[in-house]
């Protein structure tokens, strides 16, 4: 069975009364009345069509609306990062509301785990998991923090990160630009990381060269670094007064003079002078702070011209709650990596601005497209939408995404309360929680510090799955323990065990996972039982539903 987004029965229907007024009802033929305007519909009603259209252009039918179960498991991983608690997936799978889904959207947002989700993410993009030298990640994390707790326009938190200087924890967006100022390389770095993250673009290979795909030219990168050659990073030290050594303190960004152009070398020798320049846009090389003015270009619209930063904020955040951006990847758009969907990233951009640049509102707009609805499950009609095999994403099911770090690990809490297992204040949870959360980022780790650094199979990461101190007390039957709490509280053998499959996987068994399952414990014997549900516990944490986003 196709589905049909509501919005093309709406159209349908239009169609059959003007067929049944009569022709000298309108001015139209009926097959032209039928023809919906984009520009006439919500933000959602048009990208419900544009990618309908990509549907219909390539001859497929989507997937099947995906079913509560699925639906709740993955709104949670996307927008607060783990998994819903017992308790919230009940309450959502009982709720029998035609606006549960825009509701539990709007709840998500508006939750601390969100908050703490959207910090976590844009730190590891800003500085990476593993925290640069002379760099304070609870200074950067204190700046997100705030931003998304009052939800804080994006065009202001990307100009206040380009533009920061002062102390690393009075000004917690400093640390963004110590974390690229780890060497003395002329700002290079800062200039390539601050373009790829926030314009979308990777220029760095023109560093060197021209571009050889489109018309960017080595100059473009020289005149993108000019303004930022006026940072320099400053280290404090203090002595220690136990030992009389001196030992780091603190670091700070501030703006040094520098007026001039900046000097760079052609691959025939000769050498080049680029001076600050932004798309075309020229500044004024003795600008008091180059930076500044570099933040002003950012969000300034040209002829009508959505700004770069909401576009390539737009296909960053379409990627995370699908696998897959416009672009791949998420930040190299130009000339030469057409988007997928062009119409779609340039409605959702232009209405991004419009929004004063709103993230939760853009997150309801995704949320609530046809496309996110659909089950990752895919046949015979729609086999060929496979972005992992190299073809252009079509967005006619739900792409699978491995688990983040952070959301694999916060997932094992909630389903098992394992940091809450044998420990006795907040305290000792916490510091326990800190140590166990380093072990995972070391184990998911890269030798190039990824951005996005998830579960995908490694030795190190399928051995701390299997057989690691969390895991262990994931499945404990100690007090505080999800199976002891489980175990505790009244009800049948058949209740219970649905209740491991809700906590871990956001479902309940289907009847023959039941069976299965009860035979299993049955053949442990009754002296065996808490053995036998902590082996099953352990199996549905390791399985490839519970790692992966579905």
């Amino acid at each position: 069975m196709k589905f049909v987004p509501k919005w093309t029965l709406a159209v349908a229907l239009g169609a059959s009364l003007a067929v049944l007024a009569g022709p000298g009802t309108s001015g139209l033929r009926a097959d032209e009345a039928a023809e919906p305007d984009p520009s006439q519909m919500s933000v959602v009603e048009a990208v419900n069509h544009f990618i309908k259209v990509g549907y219909e252009d390539n001859e497929i039918t989507p997937s099947e609306p995906a079913s509560d179960e699925e639906w709740v498991r993955r709104v949670y991983l996307d927008v607060v990062g783990r998994i819903p608690t017992l308790e919230e997936a009940k309450e959502y799978l009982e709720d029998e509301s035609p606006r549960k889904r825009s509701v539990l959207v709007d709840k998500l947002l508006e939750s601390p785990d969100y908050i703490r989700n959207q910090t976590t993410i844009w730190t590891n993009n800003c500085i990476g998991r593993g925290t640069p030298r002379r760099v304070s990640r609870r200074g950067m994390e204190k700046f997100f923090r705030e931003a998304f707790a009052k939800n804080r326009p994006w065009d202001e938190v990307v100009v206040d990160i380009v533009t920061a200087e002062g102390h690393f924890e009075e000004n917690g967006a400093v640390n963004y630009t110590l974390a690229q100022l780890q060497m003395p390389d002329d700002a290079v770095q800062l200039t390539a990381k601050t373009t790829k993250l926030f314009l979308g673009m990777q220029v760095q290979c023109t560093q060197c060269h021209n571009h050889p795909f489109n018309n960017w030219q080595q100059a473009q990168f020289w005149e993108f670094n000019s303004f930022f050659r006026q940072v320099r990073k400053v280290d404090h030290r203090k002595t220690d007064p136990n030992t009389g050594r001196q030992v780091d303190d603190y670091s700070e960004v501030v703006t040094r003079d520098f007026n001039g152009p900046v000097y760079f070398e052609k691959r025939s020798g000769l050498m080049q002078v680029a001076f600050p320049k932004y798309m075309g846009k020229e500044v004024a090389p003795d600008a008091f702070d180059r930076r500044k003015e570099f933040g002003k270009l950012l969000v300034a619209a040209d002829n009508g011209e959505t700004p770069l930063i909401a576009k390539a904020f737009v296909n960053r955040m379409w990627g995370h709650f699908f696998g897959y951006g416009f672009t791949r990847p998420v930040d190299d758009m130009g000339p030469h990596n057409s988007p997928s969907h062009p119409e779609v990233l340039d409605r959702l951009a232009e209405e991004f601005v419009d929004s004063q640049y709103d993230v939760k509102k853009l997150i309801q707009w995704i949320t609530s497209t046809d496309a996110y609805s659909l089950t990752s499950q895919y046949g015979e009609d729609n086999e060929v939408d496979d972005p992992g095999a190299g073809e252009v994403p079509l967005f006619s099911h739900m792409y699978v995404k491995s688990m983040q770090a952070e959301q694999l690990y916060d997932s094992l809490i909630v389903a098992s309360n394992a940091h809450k297992s044998g420990r006795g204040g907040w305290e000792a949870q916490e510091q326990q929680r800190r140590r166990w959360m380093q072990q995972f980022v070391v184990a998911f780790d890269t030798d190039e510090n990824d951005e996005a650094t998830t579960f995908n199979g490694t030795i190190p990461q399928a051995l701390m799955m299997m057989n690691s101190e969390l895991i262990d007390k994931a499945v404990s039957i100690e007090r505080g323990s999800f199976l002891f709490e489980t175990f505790s509280k009244p009800g049948s053998e058949a209740t219970k065990m649905q209740e491991l499959y809700l906590a871990a996987l956001g479902r309940r068994p289907t009847r023959s996972e039941a069976n299965l399952a009860q035979r299993m414990v049955r053949s442990y014997g009754a002296a065996n039982k808490a053995q036998a549900y902590q082996d099953l516990f352990w199996a549905l944490l390791n399985s490839n539903e519970f790692i992966f986003n579905h």
